[in-house]
């Protein structure tokens, strides 16, 4: 049986994740898995607790499952692009609540993934309603904190820069040669 390539897009808000998955599902004809917290705040409202990130890291997770299950169903594809995984709830929990859900950092631990691709904050930020963070150096404080992650967890990954067009061009030579 042929097994899904899972590849993961994380980073900072408006670094231009959604847009990348979206794009590289349409070049590889593939499914992707959205940003579930999206879907919870314009759902909820944006005066999120610490308990809610539990919630948006369980919605992920399950959103994940199911756009899996019905990829490998039929072997629609052999990729999977996830906007958004572990990493940012744990990076999100500890940079606005100073601790992070035990069972966050023991999906970390138990799930595996093939690829990340790690998106820099040298797009410029677009505002809209859920995000929280336009200060640049913020925003390079927490592209620091996700690169100190794939650093140290020694898993396969890629900095994504550049317009969208260059991002979509990295990320798809990262991924043809290194997924096999």
């Amino acid at each position: 049986m042929e097994t899904v390539k899972k590849i993961v897009v994380i980073g900072p808000e408006s670094t231009g994740k959604s847009t990348l998955c979206e794009q590289l599902s349409n070049h590889f004809n593939t499914l992707w898995v959205p940003e579930y917290a999206r879907e919870y705040l314009e759902k909820n409202g944006t005066a999120y607790t610490y308990d809610d990130l539990l919630l948006i890291a369980k919605g992920q997770i399950e959103s994940e499952e199911k756009i899996t299950q019905n990829l490998t169903s039929g072997i629609l594809a052999d990729k999977l692009f996830i906007d958004t995984d572990m990493y940012v709830m744990k990076v999100w929990c500890e940079f606005v609540f100073n601790q992070c859900h035990n069972w966050i950092l023991n999906r970390i631990a138990e799930r595996k993934y093939d690829l990340y691709l790690l998106c820099n904050v040298d797009l410029p930020w677009i505002k809209d309603s859920l995000r929280e963070y336009p200060d640049k150096k913020i925003r390079e404080k927490l592209y620091y904190y996700y690169k100190d992650l794939m650093v140290n967890q020694g898993v396969t990954w890629c900095d994504i820069s550049g317009s969208y067009e260059e991002r979509l061009n990295k990320a798809v030579q990262f991924i043809e040669t290194s997924v096999k």
